[in-house]
């Protein structure tokens, strides 16, 4: 029996979030669509395959443009990417965040990056962690069908790398990777490092929140999800 940690990474590891923020709504100001920013990030963590959608059509937030034509639509999604890209080389984990990783691979615990970022943008993410020589798996978008909430990119995770659901703990930052985890009963251990608050993320369903990478690796032991895990290596 084998039991493992499977990790959110783009506000959970990486400090991303507020750069989707930014790059959405820049990328959504081209095409004249104004939609505050505190409800972008809100959004952050669903996948962007969803996300447009969500930020059209939520009643809060609507503009004079409810829905966009395909080929607006595919501008969009190429300018957030071109913005978000011009960041690549300036990307920082999170405090914590790779001895966290280190530390869980020292425990006997199977790591994995369940991301459903690009490979192109996973690649600059990973650089960024420089964790790779404990990785056991790391998914990308193109290994999910639908993007969280659906659970599809967890189940990718659990295929890549063995694991079954009733043997792992998922951790992210967003209430969509709380959702996401529910699904497949698989419990969730939030960080408010992405800009949510715990309780917001508890009231989501998550089992446990600390503040960042960190404050999860100083309390590992103290942690009643994790010391389950350690019982299961």
């Amino acid at each position: 029996m084998s039991a493992g940690i499977l990790f959110d990474v783009d506000g959970t590891l990486v400090d991303t979030s507020y750069l989707h923020t930014v790059c959405w709504w820049q990328a959504l100001r081209q095409l004249d669509v104004d939609v505050p920013m505190a409800h972008i990030h809100r959004a952050i963590g669903m996948g962007s395959d969803r996300i447009l959608d969500h930020l059209l059509k939520a009643s809060d937030s609507r503009t004079h443009r409810e829905e966009l034509d395909d080929d607006e639509q595919l501008a969009l999604h190429t300018a957030k990417k071109t913005l978000y890209s011009t960041y690549w080389d300036r990307l920082r984990p999170l405090p914590g965040a790779p001895q966290l990783l280190r530390a869980c691979a020292k425990a006997g615990l199977s790591v994995v990056l369940a991301s459903s970022a690009s490979k192109s943008e996973l690649e600059k993410l990973r650089a960024t962690l420089d964790c790779d020589d404990v990785l056991s798996a790391a998914t990308s978008s193109a290994d999910a069908e639908s993007s969280k909430p659906a659970p599809d990119i967890l189940q990718a995770a659990l295929e890549q790398s063995g694991l079954d659901a009733a043997d792992v703990v998922f951790v992210g930052d967003s209430v969509w990777d709380v959702e996401a985890a529910g699904k497949l009963k698989i419990p969730c251990i939030g960080l408010s490092s992405g800009g949510l608050a715990a309780d917001e993320l508890l009231r989501a369903g998550a089992v446990e929140c600390y503040e960042s990478p960190r404050d999860l690796h100083e309390n590992l032991e103290a942690s009643p999800v994790v010391q389950q895990l350690f019982g299961r290596r």
